[in-house]
């Protein structure tokens, strides 16, 4: 059996190229006007939490305290996910 059978099934790649026709490239990223808005300083922000806010917090809690479980696992955690939330929605852009 070859692929010039007609019974079986031959994929031919220029019956599905309907869209290279079209021309809905998406823009260049050169283009396209960013520039560094309320979104960055807001990610500026998140950044200052999460790199000194809270290993301050945690360097502040004594090792002997009730809240110091808490402060070893929460408080790296927190700013971590708000970080990585907010990296993806200030770099997302319509």
């Amino acid at each position: 059996m070859n692929s010039s059978d007609d019974g079986g099934y031959v994929y031919d790649p220029a019956a599905f190229d309907t869209d290279a026709d079209e021309g809905d490239e998406p823009p260049h990223p050169a283009t396209v006007d960013r520039e560094f808005d309320w979104r960055g300083w807001v990610l500026v922000g998140v950044l200052c939490v999460a790199f000194l806010v809270a290993p301050a917090a945690i360097h502040l809690v004594p090792p002997g305290a009730d809240g110091y479980r808490f402060a070893l696992l929460i408080l790296p955690l927190a700013p971590a996910l708000l970080l990585a939330i907010t990296a993806v929605w200030a770099t997302t852009r319509p």
